[in-house]
């Protein structure tokens, strides 16, 4: 496999991880929708935060797919480490909701 091909599929690998995170993001705020009103408040702020953080994956991907074919590679460490953030971020939030 090239190194345009590895990128690639990478990259087709990031933009599937988003679009299963906002999914995620989606049944939580149904969850939250249909919490009593005070806890529906505290599962606002966990699903900001969540917004917040996809929206910077979101921005590190695009900076990742602009960069030149030598510096992509450099950046797939910085992209692993927010992306497990906001996975363990999901997580968490998903084991407040059910509680």
């Amino acid at each position: 496999m090239s190194n345009s091909e590895d990128r690639e599929a990478y990259e087709k690998k990031l933009e599937a991880q988003l679009d299963q995170w906002q999914a995620e993001i989606d049944k939580l705020k149904a969850k939250a929708d249909a919490a009593e009103a005070d806890t529906r408040i505290e599962y606002q702020k966990q699903i900001d935060r969540l917004e917040e953080q996809r929206q910077d994956a979101l921005k590190r991907m695009e900076e990742f797919q602009e960069a030149s074919d030598s510096a992509w590679k450099d950046m797939k460490a910085g992209m692993e480490s927010a992306w497990a953030s906001l996975q363990e971020s999901l997580e968490k939030a998903h084991s407040r909701f059910r509680k």
